[in-house]
């Protein structure tokens, strides 16, 4: 039976424990450094705390790892891997390959989609290093997906949901040619979500001040089916800098799609981790942070990816300004003609509208049907499309109904010797404790009453686990059983279940390492280049594309040289049509 593992992100430990909570097999997270979002570092005490909670449910915890590591570094590197290790991560995702020569880091090591991993050459020089997992490029499609897959054996993740790079991942160039801070240092300005001018040769304005480099998030929750198809072992969500509701909502939302898929084929999946998570609320990614949605190149066609009019969260369409009134000296009511006649609008509700090429933000502050009262708002129209970027109902749901993760466990009692009590619990985990407990002398009075006591209390919850009773074995002669007090068999029950917590998750060591020694820093694989002829990025997207522009695939009149620029900047656009790749590079 094939496991499906759904990896979650998290900036710190408590969100961790929420999408575990949500129904989460494996989570992502920093430690002090070295991770791909500097603002997002954790201590390693937080560490031991989310590993703790997480082996509770056989969840995995993996550290990442993935900038380039300067020579100065390497033993600081090495330590804070060392210190992790101790915690209790189960895996590593790191960039830089000269991690692999580690010999004593014994958890798997994962490569990052830093790595750039999008042909089966690159896949097989990574195995061939001593990386169990490959975490792949997002920009590929099913079948180049099943090409690597029939070039390596070892495990493969892919991103299912979440924000986009504009370029194949560790190879931007951008932030640091802008503004000195490497991408693959952790420290990404996100130039791709800047404003720019598309020119011509002649200094032409063709498109003015739009996103021009973003794209909408990717959203694969229907295609999950197809990936499982290709034996990919791991569905992976981005966002190590989103907040807890963003996890919360996203993580329930395709764990649950993920049990339907093991539903519609028996026998096939198993999820990677145990419990059931139950209560809760009823998730919705449209209703959380996103630019639109987009499943990329999945099917090995090119489409509309660009959210060059929103490089921000606009959230969901809910219809267009019909009329706008004063309210008082400051205060102002609009009505909103809605786009769905069941819209219901809530106090505290985020809205926003396009002015100009800005995004313009503002809070409701009474909202009642499709009313809303709040502070007046220049440059809002009527007629104006107007979106719900943070619905406050929804968020409320979530907040009183927070999931709860719980494993099933059965119970076996036996009464040996005439009163010594034998409890037996087995958890869906795998995992079994017995208990050995006298029992007294004394006998129930009542067979069958005390048989539904048992019953009843070893069916509770105690920890993590949900009891049932399973068996009642009685070997005495004459068949009685003994007296065990409400309080006594509660005792059992939180016994049984503390034994089941404390018996310790299984952990996989590294099954091999690279043929020869990795003695120093490899950085030159990834880190950037200052040669000035150099790309900047190159990426699957294709602004010509997008704007209709493209010779090749839309026969459009060849347009000439293309610039993007911005405050004074200028970059040339390079079209690469025989792979339908774009470049970007510094104008010499």
């Amino acid at each position: 039976m094939k496991t499906l593992e759904l990896l979650a992100p998290a900036r710190n430990t408590d969100i961790g424990i929420a999408a575990i909570d949500c129904g989460a097999d494996a989570v992502y997270i920093a430690g002090p450094g070295f991770g791909a979002r500097k603002a997002a570092g954790n201590p390693i005490d937080d560490i031991r705390r989310l590993c703790e909670y997480a082996h509770r449910f056989g969840v995995k915890i993996f550290l990442t790892v993935n900038t380039i590591i300067y020579e100065d570094e390497v033993q600081e590197v090495h330590n804070l891997m060392l210190e992790a290790q101790d915690a209790g991560v189960d895996a590593f995702i790191v960039q830089d390959p000269l991690i692999t020569g580690f010999k004593d880091i014994n958890v798997p090591l994962h490569a990052s989609t830093q790595c750039s991993i999008r042909t089966p050459e690159r896949a097989r020089e990574l195995e061939a290093l001593g990386f169990e997992r490959l975490v792949l490029e997002r920009e590929l499609s099913i079948e180049q997906i099943r090409k690597i897959r029939e070039a390596v054996s070892c495990e493969l993740e892919v991103f299912v949901h979440g924000a986009l790079c504009v370029c194949y991942s560790g190879k931007c160039n951008l932030s640091e040619h802008i503004d000195g801070r490497s991408a693959n240092r952790g420290e990404c300005i996100q130039a791709c979500r800047s404003l720019y001018n598309l020119e011509d040769a002649n200094g032409k304005v063709l498109v003015e001040n739009k996103a021009l480099l973003s794209l909408k998030d990717l959203r694969l929750k229907e295609r999950l089916e197809d990936l499982a198809g290709l034996d990919i072992i791991s569905f992976k969500i981005e966002g190590r800098l989103k907040n807890a509701s963003y996890v919360r909502n996203v993580v329930r939302e395709y764990s649950l799609a993920l049990d339907r898929l093991i539903e519609q084929h028996p026998g096939k999946y198993r999820r990677a981790s145990f419990g059931k998570v139950s209560g809760g609320f009823t998730p919705d990614s449209t209703k959380t942070f996103n630019r639109g949605y987009t499943e990329l190149f999945l099917d090995g066609e090119r489409g509309r990816w660009s959210s060059m009019d929103a490089p921000k969260s606009m959230g969901e369409m809910i219809g267009k300004v019909l009329s706008i009134r004063n309210a008082g000296q400051s205060d102002c009511e609009i009505e909103v003609a809605p786009y769905n006649k069941g819209l219901q609008l809530s106090n505290g509700d985020g809205f926003a509208f396009l002015s100009g090429k800005e995004i313009v933000g503002f809070r409701g502050d009474v909202c009642s049907g499709s009313r809303i009262r709040c502070k007046k708002i220049q440059d809002l129209g009527i007629g104006d499309a107007l979106f719900r970027n943070i619905n406050a109902a929804f968020e409320k749901q979530m907040d009183a109904n927070p999931c709860k993760r719980e494993i099933t466990a059965t119970v076996s009692l036996s009464v040996k010797d005439g009163y010594t009590i034998i409890a037996e619990a087995k958890g869906d985990d795998g995992k079994t404790a017995t208990l050995s407990i006298p029992a007294g002398q004394t006998t129930a009075e009542n067979r069958e009453r005390m048989l539904s006591l048992l019953e009843n209390q070893l069916s509770k919850k105690a920890g993590i686990y949900s009891f049932s009773l399973k068996a009642v074995n009685i070997d005495t002669t004459d068949g009685t059983i003994p007296f065990i007090s409400t309080a006594g068999i509660n005792s059992i029950r939180r016994e049984l279940a503390s034994k089941l917590e404390s018996i310790a998750a299984e952990r996989q060591f590294r099954k091999c390492f690279p043929s020869v020694d990795v003695i120093g820093p490899s950085s030159d694989w990834y880190e950037l280049t200052h040669d000035r002829n150099a790309e900047l990025m190159r990426s699957k997207y294709c602004i010509r594309f997008e704007l209709g522009l493209c010779p090749t695939k839309q026969k459009a009149r060849e347009s000439g040289p293309l610039f993007i620029t911005n405050n004074g900047r200028k970059l040339a656009l390079g079209f690469d049509c025989r792979n339908c790749e774009m470049t970007v590079r510094e104008v010499i």
